[in-house]
């Protein structure tokens, strides 16, 4: 009985890891992302029960396939272990609310959209950015919170010195907030900075130091702690899969470390040697 479930289990396996497998189940998730597109135009209205079969036959697949990824463990648990497994899992188990149950109709479509998230599960490299994302929130964080800061400054002086030139952009300092952001987008910004000038002609100094600090140093501070995860989670991803720059350089010093080793005890078995007498 053991063997029948071993041999079941490398089938399993082998059709988990087959790259075609893995193509057509990506494909599936974007055809379910097109079938919830497509369920948004007036027109879907004459395929409503074809497109209804089609959405359960994909809820079907997702099953399906996440059973096979299930079944390919040697352990259950082992599937659980593996936080990108238990969200597709959430997921799967998500999209059989049926769409036919009219008080839960909402819930179930807002559920179906979700799907698409696969795509993040699905494909290594989307794994990468999706972590390196999370990763770099907490380094994140600081530099949101100093530009925090800095906005309320800003936003401060400017309610102070420029209520007078149009009260629905700097009657109060939440108002002043929601127009600097508007400026640090770039967004029609040279309008209110015109405005300012006219009666403040120094005003500029206010923007152009305000837009320096945002835009051009704290922006670029964020995308580089982004990026800087990214390259960690890359190279991270280079050492599981055995491929890549990072796993060479890895190979290399494990050779160079073996090697110290072996030149260790050939020295010790040297020096032992020569101690001991002919």
């Amino acid at each position: 009985m053991s063997e029948t479930l071993d041999i079941w289990q490398s089938r399993f396996e082998r059709l988990r890891a087959n790259k075609w497998f893995e193509a057509f189940v990506i494909a599936i998730i974007i055809l379910s992302a097109v079938l919830i597109g497509a369920k948004t135009y007036e027109e879907a209205t004459r395929f409503e029960q074809a497109l209804y079969y089609f959405d359960w036959a994909v809820t079907l697949f997702f099953l399906a396939e996440i059973l096979v990824r299930m079944a390919a463990e040697r352990h259950i648990r082992d599937f659980f272990r593996s936080g990108w497994n238990v969200f597709d899992f959430l997921i799967v188990v998500a999209s059989l609310v049926p769409l036919n149950d009219s008080e839960m109709v909402l819930l179930a479509r807002l559920l179906r959209i979700f799907r698409v998230l696969r795509l993040v599960s699905m494909i290594p490299e989307l794994r990468v950015l999706m972590a390196a994302l999370v990763k770099s929130i907490p380094r994140m964080g600081y530099v949101a919170l100093l530009m925090f800061i800095i906005f309320y400054i800003y936003a401060a002086i400017g309610s102070f010195l420029f209520a007078e030139v149009d009260e629905f952009l700097w009657g109060n300092i939440a108002l002043a907030l929601l127009t600097l952001f508007r400026v640090a987008t770039f967004e029609d910004w040279t309008d209110v900075l015109y405005d300012t000038m006219e009666l403040y002609p120094w005003s500029w100094i206010y923007f152009l130091t305000f837009l320096f600090l945002t835009a051009f140093i704290f922006l670029n501070m964020m995308v580089g702690i982004v990026l800087d995860v990214m390259q960690k989670e890359g190279a991270q991803m280079e050492l599981e899969s055995g491929k890549g720059e990072a796993a060479e350089m890895q190979g290399l010093r494990d050779d160079v470390r073996s090697m110290r080793d072996q030149l260790s005890r050939m020295e010790e078995k040297l020096e032992h040697r020569r101690e001991v007498p002919d």
